[in-house]
Parts: C-alpha cells; structure tokens; sequence
C-alpha cells in the first residue's frame, strides 16, 4: 500500500472516476477531513449521501453519487485548487461566485470547512481546497 501525499485529491479522483464509470457509490478511506468534504457536497446537492462504514483495518467513506434527467451527473467538474506544492489562500471579499453560484468553492478556514458562501458571511478567508460545480 502507498501513502497519498494528496487525500482530498484521491477523493476528487476517485469521485470523478465513479460518475465517469456511472457507479451508484464510491469508497475510500475516511478522514476528518473528507467527511467535512463530503458534508458539504451532500448539504448542496451534488451527492445523495455519505456513510461512514468501520472496516476490520480502518473507517471508510462511502459516498452515494447523484445522478439527473439521462444518467447525468450532479456534478459538472471537481478541481483540486490547493495542492501540497502550492497552497492557494484567499480572503473573504475576493471570493467570487462559480457559474452565477451553481457551484461552490470549498474552503478550509479558522470556522471549520466551510462553503465559499458560508465564508462571506462569517468574513473569513482560508485555504481553498477545491471547486464544484
């Protein structure tokens, strides 16, 4: 087993291939983290829902994938912003809407893990982890 310098981005990843695949669910090793993540995608619609399920070596996240009209996904595109090499911060007031706020920036402030929304309200900036839409 190799260790992930990324685990939001193996998240991302392994979504985005799920719905490629037109799979109902995906697994993956559970984090703090993650079921933050994963609490905001199902809060704004683009999964159905998530479980945490204990393994007998360690806590998975399951997440159940949404789908619409035709098989099409919830989910127009997932990108990883932050990453290990380069952090991407961002205050409050330079937070700007994605697609006429259809999607969302994900943010990881001083509040907790927080929507891009929730962020101007609260005026707190942070790192941003990634954007859906």
């Amino acid at each position: 087993m190799s260790i992930l310098s990324d685990p939001i981005a193996d998240m991302l990843t392994r979504i985005r291939n799920g719905l490629k695949a037109g799979h109902l669910r995906v697994d993956m090793p559970s984090s703090k983290l993650k079921i933050s993540v994963a609490r905001i995608l199902k809060n704004e619609g683009f999964i159905k829902n998530y479980k945490i399920l204990d393994d007998k070596k360690q806590r998975l996240l399951r997440i159940y994938l949404k789908y619409g009209i035709d098989r099409q996904s919830a989910i127009y595109s997932l990108e990883r912003i932050s990453k290990p090499g380069r952090r991407v911060y961002k205050k409050a007031e330079d937070l700007k809407p994605i697609l006429n706020n259809v999607g969302i920036w994900i943010l990881s402030t001083s509040k907790g893990v927080i929507t891009n929304k929730a962020a101007k309200k609260l005026n707190v900036g942070g790192e941003i982890l990634c954007k859906i839409s």
